[in-house]
């Protein structure tokens, strides 16, 4: 039995308001009496459609209005009645599992398993060294600004004011690499001005940091020897509050969307709208704007300043007010205060239209710790509605991402978000199942790893708090900027780099196991996102670690050949974009699963174990015509990866298939 909300069982699959939908559902022949839907307000009694060898297919038509549809199927078997929702078969009634439907709702179609790429730009490539950050160009978080000569050397324990010159156009000069992969979406990253490397203490969101962009107006002299306050250095405000150089920089952003959009690829910007950076200009703790031209006094210096109700003070004592309140306690990161300035509210979502508008024209946002903006729950929903509401009117095929840790549902409703990194239901079942290890590389558990009930089970649980159009659209990463490195937790060490160093975390890695993870993640329902360098086998502890720079001229070339293989295939097949997802088989260090729709079938074949294992595949399952057999389009395992074709030939509704240790195997149908 089976059904999901996938186009070959509803139709259209992301209807609009008043619709009429087709629903379906496949059942196991002559195991069906009557089969009904069974919605908010009626019950519908479907009709037989169509039969074959093993399924008997039934249908029906709903009306749908304002709201989301909620349904699940009730079907009738020698006089017991069963249900079917989206946890599948069950004797009981279960409302809280059913299937729903938010009529209106729509996720870009450019995005629904997109290829997407991540790149910390500091670290990726540096294309113009003359607007690289100089040592002592200014004072942060206790520590002189510090450019790094040597581009392979670690990462500091203390990194943030740390530079390798990574900038645009440095990705603009890696374009074809990345197109060669098979790219098609470029996330970035923080790319506005602010003093450090990561960006997520934003100091001006109308402007592109010109460290990234273009410096024309530029000054030597940076702060004197022993000297903190950076109202001093020149060389940085210069930098920084020149419109010569930050409208150069927009006008580069311009020019790099353009050459990006030229090769069919897409771009999305890291949206930081819960706090901002005490650089802001804003609040302006450090004075570098107080005489610049074009801006005004920051709410730090003066209780006249026109931002002071940008940010909740705790206490009235000005000048130096440093009472303000800061995301997580940290000063250099003051929480903006949205409900006690609409002039702040109307601000930021100007912003969110400006950038993906013309002349700019990003493709979407993600957004940072979303879920934390504003001081209520009610308050954040609302500023996400009308964020939602303001980029769409913007840029309707612009997409909207969320880093949300947890169930996510309440803004996935079709009224706020698209969709989410997605942690719960990708990132951590893989790594558990494939490595035992935490996502920070803090804890070993060796009973997750090759768990396959754990897997199966987190996996259901979390993929059903997804709408299908926001589960096609979710960022599958395996490592990113604020996680250890796939790679590296292959070794199954707990380990940072402040407690054991940088160098343990190449350690004992183990290649074989990152080729069965990105075999998951390019079949496995959501966009499949490379964090830059993970192609090339690089390696880190958490952050800072993981921010290591590309390495250029030193890459694991097979590893970026079975990216590019693995890439290829995954575009190749409509299936693995919007495919429906089913279980085959699953037993201890096994997994087998398909990715299967009107035209395609793909079936994935992991193992684990350090055993070879025979396993019979039913493949029966899939309703496929009995004249079909498999081809294998890819197989790796200890010993590296073949692309190379084998056939498989089903009997009697069956495969037998022997998998290596450490295996994974991917087949497709065809027709005999």
């Amino acid at each position: 039995m089976f059904s999901d909300t996938t186009r070959q069982f509803v139709t259209p699959c992301e209807p609009e308001i008043y619709d009429t939908v087709t629903l379906r559902i496949r059942v196991g022949k002559q195991n069906a009496a009557r089969v009904w839907v069974l919605t908010d307000d009626e019950t519908i009694l479907l009709h037989s459609v169509k039969q074959d060898a093993y399924f008997e297919w039934f249908e029906g038509k709903v009306e749908l209005s304002d709201t989301q549809l909620h349904y699940l199927f009730r079907i009738e078997h020698q006089g017991k009645y069963w249900f079917y929702d989206q946890m599948g078969l069950s004797d009981e009634l279960r409302e809280d599992c059913c299937f729903r439907i938010t009529p209106g709702f729509h996720t870009p179609d450019w995005a629904k398993g997109a290829v997407m790429y991540q790149i910390f730009v500091d670290r990726f490539c540096n294309g113009d060294p003359s607007n690289d950050v100089q040592n002592n160009e200014y004072f942060y978080l206790g520590q002189p600004s510090r450019r790094v000569a040597e581009w392979h050397s670690y990462p500091k324990a203390m990194d943030v004011q740390s530079f390798y010159g990574g900038d645009l156009k440095g990705i603009l000069k890696r374009l074809d690499y990345l197109q060669d992969l098979g790219v098609e979406v470029l996330y970035l990253n923080p790319i506005f001005v602010s003093p450090s490397n990561h960006k997520y203490d934003i100091q001006d969101y109308d402007y592109i940091d010109p460290h990234y962009g273009v410096i024309v107006k530029d000054e030597r002299e940076g702060l004197p020897a022993g000297d903190t306050c950076n109202r001093h250095s020149k060389q940085y405000v210069t930098r920084v509050t020149s419109l010569e150089n930050l409208e150069a920089s927009n006008e580069y952003f311009i020019h790099f969307v353009e050459e990006v959009h030229k090769r069919g690829m897409k771009v999305i910007l890291d949206g930081v709208f819960n706090h901002c950076g005490s650089f802001n200009k804003w609040l302006d703790e450090e004075g570098i704007y107080g005489d610049a031209e074009g801006f005004s006094k920051g709410a730090y210096a003066t209780e006249e300043s026109p931002y002071v109700s940008f940010f909740d003070f705790h206490e009235h004592k000005w000048p130096d007010n440093d009472s303000y309140d800061g995301w997580w306690g940290h000063s250099t990161l003051p929480k903006l205060n949205y409900e006690a300035s609409p002039k702040l509210y109307n601000y930021i979502m100007r912003i969110a239209r400006k950038w993906v508008s013309p002349p700019y024209n990003a493709d979407g946002w993600r957004l940072d710790v979303a879920a934390d903006l504003g001081h209520s729950p009610e308050f954040n929903h609302k500023f996400w509605r009308e964020f939602r509401a303001n980029v769409k009117a913007a840029n309707p095929e612009a997409l909207i991402l969320a880093e949300h840790y947890g169930d996510a549902s309440a803004w996935l409703q079709g009224d706020q978000w698209d969709s989410v990194m997605n942690y719960d239901a990708f990132m951590e079942p893989v790594t558990w199942f494939l490595t035992g290890m935490q996502k920070h590389s803090d804890e070993h558990r060796p009973e997750m790893e090759g768990n396959e009930q754990a897997f199966l089970g987190a996996m259901q649980q979390y993929m059903a708090r997804f709408q299908t159009p926001s589960l096609f659209v979710a960022m599958n990463e395996l490592s990113n900027h604020d996680h250890s490195r796939f790679l590296t937790r292959t070794n199954r060490k707990v380990g940072r780099t402040a407690t054991v160093g940088p160098e343990k975390a190449d350690e004992g890695v183990d290649v074989a196991i990152m080729r069965q993870a990105v075999l998951m993640q390019m079949t496995w329902p959501g966009a499949p996102t490379v964090y830059y360098g993970d192609e090339a086998g690089l390696c880190g502890w958490t952050d800072p670690d993981n921010r290591r720079t590309y390495p250029w001229g030193k890459e694991k070339r097979g590893l970026i050949s079975y990216h590019r293989e693995l890439i290829r295939i995954h575009k190749s097949y409509q299936a693995l974009r919007t495919g429906s997802l089913m279980l085959l088989f699953a037993e201890p260090n096994v997994l087998v699963y398909a990715r299967f729709d009107e035209q395609d079938a793909l079936i994935a074949l992991l193992h684990c174990g350090t055993e070879e294992r025979t396993v019979s595949v039913p493949v029966w399952k899939l309703g496929l015509e009995a004249n079909r057999a498999f081809v294998r389009l890819v197989h790796t395992d200890a010993f590296g990866f073949w692309p190379d074709a084998r056939i498989y030939y089903p009997k009697d509704g069956r495969m037998e298939i022997t998998l290596p240790a450490k295996s994974g195997t991917l087949l497709k149908d065809f027709p005999l």
